[in-house]
């Protein structure tokens, strides 16, 4: 039977370009997270022309609405960063992603009103804000590469010296 350079040299056979598929995906992804920063952008237009034709017109002033509406402004312009940030280092950020949680949690108890919220679901925020907090702090001494960690590396070599020692 005749054998390949690649069987011959203990290298898998591969029917497919393994960088040709990964960089094909990675421009995918990246296609569709440009179409969901396109219609961010867009969602952010209309909900400014809504708010500024609210705010010109005095019989619809309301100030819980005013101020729901600017904060969601702010929650969409802080997920078109974490979208950009996305794009540039192929990571998501953990500091703007929890920033975002917490503007749209405050943004919710505004909106519905503190007064008229029940006290246990006013606790069970009031936790889940302090775990968002602590979150934001740690995160500082979290490396941003883990440099040194690749546990991939250590599972292969695991593997081979398995591999070995069940040969011998």
């Amino acid at each position: 039977m005749h054998k390949t350079p690649n069987q011959l040299s203990g290298q898998p056979i591969t029917w497919i370009e393994r960088n040709l598929v990964v960089r094909t995906l990675e421009s995918v992804q990246d296609l569709i997270v440009i179409s969901l920063c396109i219609g961010l952008f867009g969602v952010m237009v209309l909900q400014l022309k809504d708010m500024f034709a609210s705010l010109l017109s005095p019989s619809n002033f309301h100030f819980h609405a005013i101020t729901a509406d600017i904060l969601f402004v702010l929650i969409l312009v802080e997920l078109f960063r974490l979208l950009i940030i996305y794009l540039q280092e192929h990571r998501v950020s953990i500091g703007v992603a929890v920033e975002v949680s917490i503007v749209s949690v405050l943004r919710e108890v505004i909106v519905r009103g503190v007064l008229e919220t029940p006290w246990v679901q006013i606790l069970v925020t009031g936790g889940f804000l302090l775990v968002l907090a602590v979150l934001l702090v740690v995160r500082v001494w979290i490396p941003p590469t883990f440099e040194g960690i690749d546990p991939e590396t250590r599972i292969v070599q695991a593997y081979n010296s398995h591999k070995e020692s069940s040969k011998n």
